[in-house]
């Protein structure tokens, strides 16, 4: 797979504050929700049935995914980490409905950046953005990148358990 940012960003070349390459998709069509669905077996009807969504459970439409929020973050991520770089965690929450029409935005920002064992770490705040201008999935992601006089970035990556480490520590 190429990466749409295929160039190699370097731990000192970042800087706090700085943003993330946007990402952003559609509008999400039904099409788009049925291919998800079917590709990681998830047959919710509130997905691909409008009828079922709006009357039964009483939502406004047919729903995105959790999961391909969840990928379409961790893309966004990679891609501005380079070929070179690790995604070492990610957590976010699913805080309001992003529905059948939207088109979303991936965004992030720097909030912090260490170095540790020989590594560069780029802890960033992420979110989805929808044309409501809600961020409905905010969170938090620690990218690896490598010094550019520096090893390269383990593959895999060591296990830092449930998250990685913490600025400073």
């Amino acid at each position: 797979m190429t990466l749409q940012n295929d160039h190699q960003r370097y731990f000192e070349d970042v800087e706090v504050g700085e943003k993330l390459t946007p990402l952003s998709r559609g509008p999400i069509t039904t099409s788009h929700l049925m291919r998800w669905s079917a590709a990681i077996e998830n047959w919710h009807r509130i997905h691909y049935d409008s009828p079922f969504a709006k009357d039964h459970d009483q939502l406004p439409d047919l729903l995105i995914n959790g999961s391909w929020k969840q990928h379409f973050l961790v893309q966004m991520v990679r891609q501005w980490l380079g070929p070179q770089g690790w995604l070492a965690s990610a957590d976010f929450s699913f805080r309001k409905m992003d529905q059948l029409g939207d088109t979303l935005i991936a965004r992030g920002v720097v909030t912090d950046t260490y170095v540790r064992d020989g590594l560069g770490f780029v802890a960033c705040d992420i979110g989805i953005w929808n044309p409501r201008d809600e961020n409905s999935t905010p969170g938090t992601a620690v990218g690896v990148l490598p010094l550019r006089a520096g090893a390269p970035v383990p593959y895999p990556f060591p296990d830092f358990g449930a998250s990685a480490p913490a600025a400073g520590s």
